[in-house]
């Protein structure tokens, strides 16, 4: 089954073990923290996940919550593990929907993926 259209691994290639035939996920390359004009900051409150914040900030785009990935990748020290507690007061960087639109999901970056 293909990744859906905000899913973390479309950007991700699908490799066959030559031995096994088993498919495995190749690495993929995060869309990491920029400085960017209209990227927004956001202090964490009790209860705050990275779910509910995609939801939030993303809310325009269908399954917003499913972006939670970009969230945990966009953070100058990457959150690896979705499911970890948000510490209150921590400062978390949060890319436009623009950005996320028109770069992170962009055909342009899914073609430079795949090379």
């Amino acid at each position: 089954m293909p990744p859906g259209e905000i899913s973390r691994h479309l950007l991700t290639d699908g490799i066959t073990d030559e031995d096994t035939n088993d498919l495995f996920l190749a690495p993929r390359e995060p869309y990491r923290f920029r400085n960017l004009s209209d990227t927004r900051t956001h202090e964490v409150r009790q209860g705050d996940t990275l779910f509910t914040l995609a939801g939030t900030f993303f809310a325009p785009t269908p399954r917003a919550c499913g972006l939670w990935w970009v969230i945990a990748d966009f953070q100058p020290d990457p959150v690896f593990d979705p499911t970890l507690e948000l510490t209150p007061g921590v400062v978390l960087y949060i890319p436009s929907l623009r950005t996320v639109l028109e770069k992170v999901l962009s055909e342009e970056r899914r073609g430079e993926e795949a090379l």
